[in-house]
């Protein structure tokens, strides 16, 4: 965990605090989290907890990563962990991880002229990115990381020649999914930023092996080194923290495959990484850089987007929002977001088809990489797109938490009153509209003559009411 303070548009870090709970090493052969895992990882939260009293629960930002998208039992887990933070925990897909690790090295180095390429190995994944300045441009998420290869490869503690082979394999077979690409684009620097990193650079020092940073010629050294220990308790003569060793020589065997296959001569370390990274994608939000309306815009593009329409059904489903959001629990900010970029980007899958066009944009949205996104929140907006025509069922719904049931459902009705109005295509907004709600009895006015000069709005709104029994909803106008 991370604290900071905002001062003069930079973030000054006030404490850190790190506890070594490896989640992922709690997956039992099923792919779910242990009882005894959760139990430890939860134990740290109630400690971080106390630190996080009194701060704003806008203000903290909780994230899972590939132990969580690889859990089966993860909603288990979440919802504990949310009950004892008070804030709700987002489970974050490998490049988006990738994103944010890249934006807190970015932050923490100068501001060199020049690309570079940021290695940040994890416990269940190893993220590679490279870029320039603060901008990610090629970036990845590989299923390897320093718990998942030590239980694998080093299980006993031991160090053999035969086991690192292996290890450095798997490592290598798993980089070729890259190597050309990466390679293709090519960076000036190459720099570190996880604690197996840091630790390996601390080695190379205290052996004398580089003067500066890590290279490849330093690791071939340290290899034979780490074999002729051949035990990973030996590893404190070479100053490694005891909490650190078990997972030492997995984390050295995948930065040795990355060296060698992606060609790095030297590797420097740098202290910034995801949690820092998060703070500096949450002061964009503030200062209005949010990098998920980056990526709106981009699908809008990719897919040829009416614009015209989307921002007129947009304006019509927030004025319609103004009225309700209050008394339907819908008056924050991620929920107005969500009903914005569910507008804009809800004719995305005309692009493949006009036939259940609604489905499919909903499953490019649910599949597809969105920088910015959490998983839950690309969930929660492919189910406002799938439902915002045609039929209103519990279909539509699938996936969906129960207690998030009533909002989500709300949010779609209001999504699916902004595509209605708009059905003529014309631009215009409404005047004068006047909606009551109590609790699922929605009621519209509308200036005296509009609808009898409308009459397809107000076929539409006959067949919405309709649509909308199916889950409780009583729609009169």
């Amino acid at each position: 965990m991370v604290i900071a303070r905002r001062i003069h548009g930079e973030i000054r870090t006030l404490e850190k605090m790190g506890e070594k709970v490896q989640l992922g090493a709690g997956l039992d052969e099923r792919n779910r989290l242990t009882e005894e895992a959760q139990e430890r990882a939860l134990a740290c939260l109630e400690r971080f907890a106390q630190r996080l009293e009194g701060m704003r629960p806008d203000s903290v930002q909780v994230v899972g990563t590939n132990a969580l998208r690889v859990a089966r039992n993860a909603q288990q887990f979440t919802d504990r962990a949310e009950e004892i933070l008070g804030v709700p925990v987002d489970i974050i897909a490998g490049r988006e991880e990738a994103r944010l690790v890249y934006l807190g090295v970015s932050h923490t180095l100068s501001d060199d002229a020049g690309r570079r390429l940021v290695v940040d190995i994890g416990g269940g994944s190893t993220e590679f990115i490279i870029g320039e300045q603060f901008e990610a441009q090629e970036l990845d998420s590989l299923h390897m990381g320093c718990v998942s290869f030590r239980n694998r490869y080093f299980p006993d503690g031991k160090i053999k020649r035969k086991q690192m082979d292996k290890a450095l394999t798997h490592a290598s077979q798993e980089l070729l999914n890259i190597r050309h690409r990466f390679i293709g684009s090519g960076w000036k620097n190459a720099v570190g930023s996880s604690g197996s990193i840091k630790a390996i650079a601390s080695v190379v020092e205290t052996l004398g092996l580089t003067s500066e940073g890590i290279t490849f010629e330093s690791l071939k050294q340290l290899r034979e080194k780490l074999i002729d220990l051949g035990k990973v308790e030996k590893l404190s003569e070479l100053g490694v923290k005891e909490e650190r060793q078990s997972i030492f020589p997995a984390g050295f065997v995948i930065l040795y495959a990355a060296c060698e296959s992606l060609g790095i001569e030297r590797l420097t370390y740098a202290d910034g990484a995801l949690r820092e990274g998060l703070l500096y994608d949450i002061m964009g939000r503030i200062q209005h850089e949010d990098v998920r309306e980056r990526t709106v815009q981009a699908l809008q593009g990719r897919y040829d987007v009416d614009r015209r329409h989307a921002r007129a059904v947009e304006e019509t489903a927030i004025t319609v929002w103004r009225e309700v959001a209050t008394d339907w629990g819908l008056d924050n900010d991620h929920d107005e977001g969500l009903l914005r970029w569910a507008c804009r980007l809800h004719e995305i899958g005309l692009t493949i088809s006009h036939s259940q066009y609604h489905k499919h944009g909903a499953y490019l949205l649910r599949y597809s990489d969105l920088p910015g996104f959490s998983k839950q929140a690309q969930q929660e907006l492919a189910t406002l797109v799938r439902g915002h025509r045609r039929k209103f069922t519990d279909a539509v719904f699938e996936g969906c938490e129960k207690d998030e049931l009533d909002r989500m459902k709300r949010l779609c009705v209001l999504v699916r009153l902004g595509v209605l109005l708009q059905h003529p295509r014309s631009g215009e907004q409404p005047e004068g509209v006047r909606i009551d709600v109590k609790k699922q009895k929605i009621d519209i006015g509308f200036r005296d003559g509009w609808l009898d000069e409308r009459p397809l709005t107000r076929a539409d709104l006959v067949s919405e009411a309709d649509y909308l029994t199916k889950q409780g909803f009583e729609l009169t106008f």
